[in-house]
């Protein structure tokens, strides 16, 4: 049960500061630190209570502890919507350091519970170990995680699409107190044992119990640390690479997660699961499969690299796992094993959430975590055995086996060197003649050039993505392009506004800067307002000498808003906008929250009038978003039409529009110039996103 609540509610707070921090996937991979450091301080706790107390003080400090958590969940019924989830008035102000902010809301929220919590574990084997002597305490790992995968998958497959975040909190939390009177019954009990009990313990029948006990070697110290380590680098790196080419949603945050628990379980339950000679060599065709979508991107199906991707990481834990559990200590030393376990744990998370982004302009922790684990797992399966492993065999058999692990030793050294140089060049070619590379928590931007019909145009990147260009020639540099052409849905609801064609002024909102193209519609008069949340395009098109134009160049009035659009909305008063435009996008992932009905809600709040109209950007390689926006339009009562522009040349490509408005004649106008496309088949109800509950396999394409 503590497995499954320490699970769950990190989907249910990683849910609800998801939309304070635009949605972005670098939120997960905070919240995944924060998790990983209070796992690692948990079994710091469990390691010297459980190794340096007596039973009498172990039971009186763990009661104590879980008194403190559940009196401070207590407390907080008065204050909050719910004992975990904090209320609106903890959203991040303008100016926060976004790592930071989510790392102080959760160590607020839900630092002591989840400290408690993630000492269960280590702390009731060891329990286990002392009250039952000679038997295993180890299955109860494997039954942990056990419970730690019901935790995952009661979240996405009841919890969220069956309640609301603050009813989501209340349910943990009357939970977390069934979870504090079973464990202060355990702790009753152990204080009730004689404390030289874990000593007997320790060792099976008929073995010496100093030969048992002996406490492992620096040498397997370190590598229970970095198998640990490898495996949750490719953890938290291929959830990121997920979510930045799909969406960032819990649906996608538990499938990896799910793998790295079942490869726990597999390991620890049954031991014989883990064999070199199968998983080795499964890890290494996957990491070759891994390293040819690399360098396909977005070019690859989604399906193929969400497979690729999620059988490389499972294989990698089955085989760091595995090396785990080959070199588990006796139950005397278990505290101290999962402590190094849980502390390689969060040093992955402190090299992906902090020095990765601090020390690399890209995602390089992914291809060179990929590139580790296969020489480390390489190396261990080709160690020589030792003589009580390998067993009596003739002089011949040994020596053919000796070559054939050599032979198997040159080849798999070549495959990881090959391996490893088409990563390095493949990072050398996304870096190669570009102007400008950031990264942020927002992503990785690049600016770079190119020259279309004898004319040079600047480009910027994010992730593998163009989101917008403009030409150098000062004839071409105020169109429109990309995206947003003339006949684009968004160009469209812009030029044949009523307002426009009576030459009266716009008032204009764009959820999302980009390259600021956008601003090319506004003439004299007009006021053009962009919610932007990083501050890095920001500084793309702002400065003496922006790479970008636009908005420098813009006849109208432009204001930019640093911050989550739907924060600074909820903060403003009515904007009264004529358009809204949403095209907030991370690489090719959504975020999702811009697109629930809560959302949908507080936009039309800031429209002028019945005029007005939102337009949607919906282009995307791998999500059908049509059926969500018509789903939005058919819960609020919204006129919709959906607008293709097969345009696709040097100035504009091909795009994917749809509008919202109050009143189907607010499309009169468009409809004269672009024929909207057909409604598709659909039989029931369309998909109703909400700030609550979306479904992403019901919009893959």
């Amino acid at each position: 049960m503590g497995a499954c609540l320490l699970f769950q509610v990190q989907f249910i707070l990683g849910k609800q500061v998801l939309p304070w921090f635009g949605g972005a996937p670098a939120v997960w991979t905070t919240c995944m630190l924060f998790f990983q450091v209070l796992l690692l301080l948990g079994y710091g706790y469990a390691h010297l209570v459980g190794s340096r107390s007596s039973p009498v003080a172990q039971r009186n400090i763990h009661l104590a502890a879980l008194g403190l958590a559940t009196a401070l969940l207590l407390v907080r019924v008065l204050l909050w919507p719910s004992p975990i989830t904090p209320s609106d008035a903890w959203k991040p102000a303008e100016g926060d350091i976004p790592s930071l902010a989510i790392l102080g809301l959760l160590l607020f929220t839900i630092g002591l519970p989840f400290l408690v919590l993630s000492s269960t574990g280590p702390l009731l084997q060891s329990w286990y170990a002392r009250c039952f002597p000679g038997a295993s305490p180890y299955r109860l790992y494997a039954l942990s995680n056990l419970g730690s995968l019901l935790g995952l998958l009661s979240y996405p497959f009841g919890l969220e699409p069956l309640l609301s975040v603050t009813e989501q909190g209340w349910v943990w939390s009357a939970g977390f107190l069934v979870f504090a009177v079973g464990c202060a019954s355990t702790a009753m009990l152990v204080g009730r044992t004689a404390p030289s009990s874990t000593s007997d313990a320790s060792s099976p029948a008929g073995a010496p119990a100093r030969e048992q006990e002996a406490p492992p070697t620096a040498r397997t110290r370190l590598l229970w640390l970095v198998l640990a380590m490898l495996a949750s680098v490719l953890l938290l790196a291929i959830t990121s690479q997920i979510s930045l080419e799909v969406a960032v949603i819990p649906f996608l945050w538990m499938l990896p997660l799910a793998l790295y628990l079942l490869s726990f379980v597999l390991c620890f339950e049954y031991e014989r699961a883990y064999r070199r000679g199968i998983w080795v060599p499964l890890l290494l065709v996957s990491a070759g499969c891994t390293t040819v979508v690399i360098h396909l991107g977005v070019g690859a199906p989604m399906l193929v690299q969400l497979c690729t991707y999620l059988s490389t990481l499972f294989f990698a834990c089955m085989v760091c796992h595995g090396e785990l559990v080959r070199r588990k200590p006796a139950p005397a030393h278990l505290t101290g094993f999962y402590l190094l376990v849980s502390a390689g744990g969060a040093a992955g998370g402190v090299f992906t959430g902090i020095v990765a982004p601090a020390a690399f302009p890209d995602l390089w922790e992914l291809p060179l975590a990929l590139v580790a684990v296969s020489a480390l797992a390489l190396a261990l399966a080709l160690a020589q055995p030792s003589p009580s492993q390998a067993g009596p065999s003739s002089p011949a058999l040994a020596k053919r086996l000796r070559r054939a692990r050599q032979v198997a030793a040159g080849l798999g050294t070549v495959f990881v060197l090959a391996m490893a140089i088409a990563l390095a060049q493949h990072a050398h070619e996304q870096f190669d003649d570009n102007l400008h590379v950031s990264r942020g928590f927002f992503g990785v931007l690049r600016v770079d050039q190119d020259w279309k019909d004898e004319n040079r145009r600047t480009r910027l990147r994010h992730g593998r993505i163009i989101h917008g260009f403009q030409y150098e020639d000062p004839e071409l540099s105020r169109q429109p392009t990309s995206y947003y052409g003339p006949g684009s849905g968004v160009g469209l609801a812009i030029t044949t506004h009523p307002r426009r064609t009576a030459k009266q002024p716009l008032r204009m909102g764009f959820v999302g800067l980009g390259t600021g193209t956008l601003a090319s519609y506004a003439v004299a008069g007009d006021q053009v307002r962009y919610y932007e949340i990083d501050p890095d395009v920001l500084a793309l098109s702002s400065g003496p000498t922006p790479f970008f134009t636009y908005l420098r160049d813009c006849p109208g009035t432009v204001e930019v808003e640093l911050g989550d659009a739907r924060i600074t909305l909820e903060r403003e008063p009515d904007q009264g906008l004529d358009v809204l435009a949403l095209d907030a996008f991370s690489s090719d992932a959504i975020p999702a929250h811009l697109l629930t009905v809560e959302a949908m809600q507080l936009y039309l709040r800031h429209l002028r009038d019945d005029g007005s109209v939102i337009a949607v950007h919906i282009s995307n390689r791998y999500l059908d978003l049509d059926p969500v926006v018509r789903g939005l339009a058919e819960t609020l009562d919204l006129a919709v039409i959906r607008i293709d522009d097969g345009q696709d040349d040097a100035l504009v490509y091909t795009s994917e529009w749809m509008l919202l408005a109050r009143d189907v004649a607010a499309f009169e106008p468009i409809v004269a110039l672009a024929d909207p496309t057909e409604v598709p088949e659909h039989e029931g109800p369309w998909p109703r996103w909400t700030d609550a509950y979306s479904n992403l396999v019901e919009v893959l394409e």
